[in-house]
């Protein structure tokens, strides 16, 4: 019989590293072939994923060459959208931390489009809501251009536009951070508020020009703070702490040993810097069985309203547990007997920092990659916070809110690294190759799922695999939801083609959303497809958004 050639030629099975013929395809770091996402869901990766070292395959450079350049476009195709972008991810505190919303930020302001920089930069306020995250934007936008009559307008106007007690925190609370100190701002901006009222003497104090005079007429908290710096014990410490709600930072440090000082500060104190704190409270005492200070805690902790008032991010609780139950810092000398209640609340506190998630009610399968390169790098810079590891916690959320899930991790088929099988071969445990079923419930705590995730073995990447071990289990799912890199190569079937073959076969419009770990250009959704979806994990709107898509509410 003649060679017939022509059957090499498949559009509905190819293997991953190789692109769909006829499909516009790019390849990813790790030789597969998938999508590129458009300008605007690369910058939201950065905006909310950030970069706090390399991946499994790229360097940082490189990410932060490639993601930058991306936000670069952006500017340059619509720079009031990209501002937009900014703004409404940071005042819906979306993103875990404050470097790339800021530089982005100071990106926009060096457009070299004026009514770009103009729009940036009247919007500095509502993104530098502190002096902390306004020293980090005097810091990137140098990167970018010199201190133009806008910029230093701009930063005045940070000053000028609060009334004078919250002026007077910001100055005490945030005195100095990454080499600038609001002198070297005021210096720069020269604000002209009116003279000797409440403002110009609070800036004045924050110059070094300020006069016991000026200060007794000045705002109140800056006469506390002066008192707290001559202040002789912790108890007089305290007893500023409670008449004029002295943020820690403005306390003695050697005050701050004290149960005491803590007792005081507990109530009141930001809620970031609570949680980051719970190991120093367990270990010098303040926090113990039964005690006060416990009961204050918890009760801040349960209160949902103002965790999301507060823009506690998850990634900020997630940590704070994980530390806490530790029992000691990664880089600290500290060590403490954890609470189990305090744990308990942190696993509470952590579900409600995503706000309440309308269910979609549909039949979903929830898979979490967990190859070789989902365990490298790390979320928000957090110790030992992979994207492994952090799919699972946000597989949580969902495990919590719908009723109908099942949940796998996936790598590739085989005991040895590397070996590629899409065929539906069983393994020893007759299980479809690669496929771990996880016997997660909703009733688990959150640092045991995450513990479940973290055991598991890891070889390559195959994305495909969580609609073909649906094929083979004859499951019937409305969505899949796959955390992943988008780092796939291993399979010999692309997930989109997968994907479609499920649909054939169990005859369900089944839907796919895409949960990006990483800040990369990828996606395994292809975005000619409405039933495919890209959300950014950890996200504090992921949740809702993937319940939405599976609704139909989208």
């Amino acid at each position: 019989m003649a060679k017939n050639s022509l059957s090499q030629f498949l559009t509905r099975r190819t293997p991953q590293r190789e692109a769909i013929p006829g499909v516009p395809q790019m390849q990813n770091h790790a030789g597969g072939f998938v999508f590129a996402v458009d300008e605007w869901t690369r910058l939201r990766r950065f905006l909310i994923l950030g970069i706090d070292g390399p991946t499994y395959y790229v360097a940082e450079q490189q990410l932060v060459k490639e993601n930058a350049e991306a936000l670069l476009v952006c500017i340059s195709l619509d720079g009031k959208r990209t501002v937009d972008e900014i703004v409404a991810i940071s005042v819906a505190g979306r993103n875990p931390k404050q470097q790339p919303i800021v530089f982005a930020l100071a990106a926009c302001a060096a457009a070299q489009d004026p009514a770009t920089r103009a729009y940036a930069l009247g919007a500095l306020n509502k993104v530098c809501r502190t002096g902390t995250q306004l020293f980090l934007f005097a810091g990137y936008v140098e990167q970018f251009r010199g201190w133009g009559r806008g910029l230093r307008r701009a930063i005045g106007n940070w000053y000028l536009n609060r009334d004078a007690d919250a002026l007077a925190l910001q100055l005490v609370k945030y005195q100095q951070r990454d080499g600038w100190s609001h002198r070297d701002l005021l210096r720069l901006a020269k604000p002209q508020p009116e003279l000797n009222g409440a403002t110009d003497l609070a800036l004045r104090w924050a110059v070094g020009k300020s006069t016991a005079e000026s200060v007794a007429s000045g705002p109140e908290l800056i006469r506390a703070f002066e008192a707290a710096k001559i202040a002789q014990t912790p108890a007089e410490s305290a007893t500023l702490i409670t008449a004029h709600r002295l943020p820690w930072e403005a306390v003695k440090s050697e005050h701050l040993r004290s149960p005491d000082v803590w007792n005081t500060l507990i109530p009141t104190m930001g809620m970031g810097a609570l949680v980051r704190n719970l190991g120093r409270l367990t270990e010098n005492g303040t926090l113990t069985a039964n005690s006060q200070a416990l009961e204050q805690l918890l009760t801040r902790l349960s209160d949902a309203d103002a965790i999301r008032s507060a823009r506690l991010h998850p990634i900020s609780v997630l940590s704070a547990m994980l530390t806490y139950q530790n029992g000691g810092g990664v880089r600290g000398k500290l060590a403490w007997a954890p609470i189990a209640s305090v744990v308990d609340a942190l696993d509470e506190a952590f579900y409600a920092s995503f706000g309440s998630v309308e269910p979609a009610g549909k039949r979903t399968l929830l898979a979490l990659d967990v190859s070789g390169s989902m365990g490298a790098g790390l979320l928000a810079g957090v110790p030992g916070l992979t994207p492994k590891l952090a799919s699972a916690a946000m597989a949580a959320v969902t495990l919590a809110t719908e009723p109908h899930v099942e949940t796998v991790a996936f790598t590739c088929t085989g005991q040895q690294q590397w070996q590629p099988s899409n065929s539906g071969r069983k393994n020893q445990h007759n299980q479809t190759s690669g496929i771990t079923p996880l016997a997660l419930s909703k009733r688990q705590r959150l640092d045991d799922i995450v513990r479940t995730v973290s055991g598991l073995p890891f070889f390559g990447t195959d994305c495909a695999l969580p609609m073909l071990y649906a094929i083979d289990k004859n499951l019937g799912v409305d969505q899949f939801v796959i955390y992943t890199d988008s780092e796939t190569w291993a399979g010999e079937v692309h997930p989109m083609q997968a994907l479609q073959r499920y649909r054939e076969r169990s005859g369900i419009a089944a839907k796919l959303t895409v949960v990006a770990m990483t800040s990369t250009g990828f996606s395994l959704a292809d975005p000619r497809d409405a039933g495919m979806l890209d959300v950014v994990g950890f996200d504090t709107a992921a949740p809702q958004l993937i319940a939405d898509f599976a609704a139909g509410r989208l």
